[in-house]
């Protein structure tokens, strides 16, 4: 396990490397049921918002084998495709199969217009400040649906957007940076050799998200990487 601290994060930032891109998982889902316990502890309930793809699925499987009390802990996407809720590529589909506990995930309606399932998004979660949010990182170096070189999201309230990704010829929808940056604690799970080379420009080079949506940071951050994703990190 290495810190690193560095003047262009004045975050704490705390980087986990782990042999598999499994251990990395399930590392960072036991660190989310010990920080959603504490939240709950300190303030009566607690909040968690998860990204979607393939990589966080074992992270869930893992923590919805443990014995963890789900009360008062609220669960949000990160983003989503907009594509029906029993879609292959739904995130919700992914989440819901994959993490079986909670009573209560808060789901982005992928199957209305991208703008109209924003702003329904927007009511339901509020001016949130989460206590815990799950990212990844593609190998472009994107997290959430903030992907480089496009404009942000068209967002009503700045709190959650949608936006066509030309390359993937998709509409989605995403919270926005000024959810991602409010956070008590993000928990960044990056796995895989493909992703080596943007791992490395985003912890290593210039700061600069819109290049690298990926250094968009909260106040406290923790990196959970396979020894494949961080094979340039020193």
């Amino acid at each position: 396990m290495i810190t690193w601290r560095d003047p262009r994060y004045p975050e704490h930032c705390l980087i986990r490397t782990f042999q598999s891109a499994l251990a990395a998982a399930v590392a960072c889902g036991e660190t989310t049921l010990q920080l959603l316990d504490e939240a709950r502890r300190l303030r009566g309930a607690a909040s968690l918002a998860v990204s979607g793809g393939s990589t966080p699925r074992p992270m869930l499987e893992s923590m919805s084998a443990q014995p963890f009390d789900w009360s008062a802990v609220e669960v949000f996407q990160v983003d989503e495709r907009c594509v029906p809720p029993e879609h292959h590529l739904s995130n919700y589909r992914m989440i819901r199969q994959a993490l079986a506990a909670p009573p209560l995930i808060h789901r982005m309606r992928g199957e209305l217009p991208g703008a109209a399932a924003a702003a329904l998004y927007e009511e339901e979660m509020g001016d949130i400040e989460f206590d815990v949010i799950q990212r990844g990182m593609g190998p472009d170096g994107h997290t959430a649906s903030l992907f480089p070189g496009l404009a942000l999201p068209v967002s009503k309230d700045g709190l959650v957007g949608t936006i066509w990704v030309p390359s993937m010829r998709q509409d989605r929808i995403t919270l926005m940076p000024r959810v991602l940056e409010r956070a008590r604690v993000t928990l960044c799970l990056v796995t895989g050799a493909e992703k080596a080379d943007a791992l490395h420009s985003v912890l290593r080079g210039a700061r600069d998200a819109k290049l690298w949506p990926a250094q968009i940071s909260s106040p406290v951050m923790i990196w959970f990487i396979d020894e494949a994703a961080g094979a340039r990190l020193t």
